[in-house]
């Protein structure tokens, strides 16, 4: 193939004019000599070095020619993976200008999900990432501020399904993928970890739970892939993305981790994770709503774990209802708390039924309400605590059915009678939904003594008419 010599030969030809000449040869190559690479590289090389010594197009015409020519191949092929084998392909995309970089990796991105292409080995995502770098990190003189939020937003969540798309079924190869993905994710700094962070983490969980109930002992310089190599290298990424800071998000992807290193019985790993996510909830996370959404994930992941000795778990149940105690208004104080007592008994966990700490639980859960409600009588404001009682009331039910014997029908009938006299008090003040909430529940107690059976007997002795 001579005609790139033709172009060459053309000294004074704008530079336009020879990448649309290019453009045209490469196009009658892919049609006629599809199966031949070597051609479409030999076509990239020579538009390379008929640009050599050039800086960054200025030439929009010649920009436009430049895309023209990057996307015959993706149209062709409609395999980013065959680009990725011309040599040449990255060296012409070298030339364009950090919006069309972008706008190419776009282009990229919308192939790889329209054809459903799978990327395999860690050497062509090396090679793919190295493509779409201008969405990965900061180009060279890029502007942020000019960035429209709507566009970079886009732009993020379409790398974030590019990341849930790179499988392989040896765990090894698909480790070295996720260590690949991790090199070039973390260099996006602070707008974009909160991205692409989650994508890697749950892409790497999946691993995780494939490889489950393997030994998670590392040794050697040639590493395995187990659970525990891939609970270090998340680590390792929630911790940077804790540092941008997004302490909320960081939190939830730590219980996550918490979670699946209880199912892979790694009790240590699993703590670690905890630990971490108490940090992030004492020392980052000060707005109170955030606050009451962070302490209810922390509550149901750690109702949801098995893995923990009697020492380990009492220390994080300890501070949880510490942090419970401790939100800034009482409402929110009696729910966290009365949440906490599903920490203290767990029907499928062996060991975990402490009735005396459910009962605690709940009277502290009953002194939080009765404090909000004094505060509420003193203020003339609403008799919304009174729901409060209602609720607690529902908890006591719950437990009741449970069998603990701590929780006996003279205590719930007690609070069936203190929820009719705060009622009472409050009766110029009245809730719609806290009365059709309280006859709800008395409905269900005596639907429950009409059922009978062994829980229709445990509910005789109250009288809820």
């Amino acid at each position: 193939m001579v005609c790139w010599q033709v172009i060459e030969a053309q000294v004074d030809m704008p530079v336009v004019g020879a990448v649309t000449l290019y453009v045209s040869l490469l196009t009658f190559t892919l049609r006629v000599h599809p199966d031949r690479l070597d051609y479409v590289d030999q076509v990239l090389g020579a538009c390379v070095k008929k640009l050599s010594g050039k800086a960054k197009l200025e030439d929009s015409r010649a920009t436009k020619q430049i895309v023209a020519l990057l996307s015959a191949p993706l149209e062709k092929y409609s395999n980013i993976v065959t680009a990725l084998e011309l040599s040449n392909y990255p060296r012409v995309m070298d030339y364009l200008d950090n919006a069309t970089t972008k706008v190419m990796a776009v282009v990229i991105i919308q192939s790889i999900m329209k054809n459903t292409t799978c990327i395999s080995t860690s050497d062509k995502i090396e090679a793919l990432f190295d493509l779409i770098k201008g969405l990965i990190k900061d180009m060279e003189g890029a502007q942020d501020d000019e960035l429209d939020e709507e566009d970079f937003k886009e732009e993020q969540n379409s790398v974030a399904r590019l990341i849930h798309m790179l499988h392989n079924d040896d765990p090894e190869e698909m480790l070295k993928i996720l260590c690949t993905v991790q090199k070039h994710i973390l260099q996006g700094g602070p707008k974009r970890l909160p991205f692409t962070v989650p994508s890697l983490v749950f892409s790497a969980l999946k691993l995780v739970r494939r490889l489950q109930g393997q030994d998670g002992d590392v040794t050697g310089e040639e590493v395995p892939a187990t659970p525990k190599k891939i609970f270090q290298i998340l680590h390792q990424t929630i911790e940077a993305l804790s540092c941008v800071p997004c302490p909320e998000l960081s939190l939830r992807l730590f219980l996550q981790c918490a979670e699946a290193a209880n199912d892979c019985d790694l009790e240590p790993v699993a703590y670690e994770f905890f630990t971490q996510a108490f940090i992030l909830y004492e020392e980052e996370i000060t707005d109170s709503k955030a606050q009451i959404t962070a302490l209810h994930l922390i509550i149901g992941t750690l109702q949801r774990m098995n893995i923990f000795g009697v020492e380990n778990r009492d220390t994080l149940t300890h501070k949880t209802t510490g942090y419970s105690a401790k939100l800034l208004k009482k409402p929110d104080q009696c729910r966290a708390v009365y949440a906490c007592s599903h920490l203290f008994w767990t029907d499928d966990q062996d060991g975990i039924m402490d009735g005396e700490r459910v009962l605690l639980c709940l009277k502290r859960a009953l002194r939080i309400a009765n404090a909000a409600q004094q505060m509420a009588n003193v203020s003339k404001g609403s008799s919304g605590s009174v729901t409060l009682f209602i609720e607690i009331l529902n908890k006591y039910l719950y437990f009741f059915e449970k069998g603990i014997p701590q929780i006996t029908n003279t205590v719930i009938q007690d609070l069936i009678e203190l929820i009719r006299t705060e009622k009472q008090n409050d009766s110029q003040t009245s809730d719609p939904s806290a009365e059709a909430f309280f006859a709800s529940t008395l409905r269900y107690i005596e639907f429950q003594k009409q059922k009978g059976g062994s829980i229709g007997e445990k509910y005789e002795q109250i009288k809820a008419a």
